[in-house]
């Protein structure tokens, strides 16, 4: 017995010496039940809505204060005609709007009947639908307050419009995302054993002794990696493209020179955690721990940023997959150019010299 007392005091006490596995042990928890507990929500406060009152009067009023009081929307911008509308649903600003007829209060107490057309970004359908049903909830308060009083209802009518997604199929949110995530995973993984690997083998006294610099090993392990993982995302979006029917509105060419920019970026990302490990196996559990979590759940993949408290909102700006899935899904769904993609895409290319430029550094220290 105390020699079985003895051995599980040792254990302990090397256990609790190892405080990169203690942290590795309560803090991924941790972490996972707030992501999971603040990302997953189907509840969707203050989005962002553009109105377009041709109407401009009291009623008008009334109804567009119900909707900013009702703590699903925000006022975003007030429009003057519908080309402003659909400027800012190619960029993203907003996902819902609404266009008030002109003489709105006249129809309405004349005829007993008035129209208004709400215009959803269908691009992610379940917000889409979720939107559609708040403003229903709120059309159907504010007409059984001006009703309260009168035995012949007043009508208003919705006209529904969807944007980029007319038939609300789920798969063209899923394609584009999940070409993100596997262009992510997949290109991190296959480089951040590259060089743990190189140690483990031993064949790292090769490299110490040769007069190749950093940046040269560096750029030999991006480019085959490159090509392979370009390789890889054309496979999977002719898949989408020629099983799934998910569209291509925008220019290809574009496409291609974005996906390039983000495997790039992912593969820096994979080269950086390899240069910070000192084996494949840790490497690889970063790789899939710190990777996986992040790109699902904090780039807008499945569940909105949107939904997310502010500060969660803050950390997606540091996920690289956030700024690919805004990319990728405007050029395939909103047949969008480099005029409302250039933000993203800098943002992007400047985490890949980031990524690189720690990779080099951090490959000296090890030399």
């Amino acid at each position: 017995m105390k020699t079985l007392l003895g051995f599980l005091r040792k254990e302990i006490y090397h256990i609790t010496r190892d405080v990169k596995s203690l942290i590795v042990l309560f803090g991924i928890p941790i972490v996972q039940i707030l992501i999971f507990g603040y990302a997953i929500t189907s509840e969707i406060k203050n989005s962002d809505i553009a109105i377009l009152d041709l109407s401009k009067d009291e009623m008008t009023l009334k109804f567009i204060n119900k909707i900013e009081s009702s703590g699903y929307f925000k006022i975003k911008s007030f429009f003057n005609s519908e080309k402003e509308i659909e400027s800012e649903f190619k960029s993203g600003k907003i996902k819902i709007a609404m266009i008030i007829e002109k003489d709105f209060s006249y129809n309405l107490y004349k005829t007993k009947s008035s129209n208004i057309q709400v215009i959803t970004d269908a691009t992610e359908p379940n917000t889409a639908t979720t939107l559609l049903h708040y403003i229903r909830l709120v059309l159907a308060d504010f007409q059984s307050e001006i009703n309260k009083n009168t035995q012949d209802p007043n009508i208003i009518n919705t006209k529904i419009k969807m944007r980029f997604n007319e038939e609300l199929k789920g798969v063209f949110l899923f394609v584009p995302g999940l070409i993100t995530v596997i262009l992510m995973l997949v290109s991190a993984m296959m480089t951040s054993i590259s060089i743990t690997k190189e140690k483990e083998l031993g064949t790292m006294e090769v490299l110490l002794s040769s007069p190749i610099k950093p940046y040269h090993i560096i750029i030999a392990k991006v480019i085959p990696y490159l090509i392979l993982s370009f390789i890889n995302a054309n496979i999977v979006l002719l898949i989408g493209r020629l099983v799934f029917g998910v569209p291509i509105n925008g220019s290809l060419l574009l496409l291609e020179l974005e996906s390039i920019i983000f495997i790039l970026t992912a593969l820096s990302l994979g080269i950086m955690i390899s240069t910070i490990t000192s084996s494949q196996q840790v490497a690889l559990m970063i790789s899939l721990a710190g990777l996986m979590l992040p790109t699902m759940l904090l780039s807008g993949y499945i569940f909105p940023i949107e939904n997310m408290p502010n500060w969660l909102q803050y950390l997606t700006y540091f996920i690289p997959a956030r700024w690919f899935i805004v990319i990728i899904r405007g050029i395939m769904l909103k047949g969008i150019d480099l005029t409302f993609l250039w933000k993203e895409t800098l943002v992007i290319f400047g985490f890949s010299i980031i990524f690189i430029l720690i990779s080099i550094k951090r490959y000296k220290v090890r030399l």
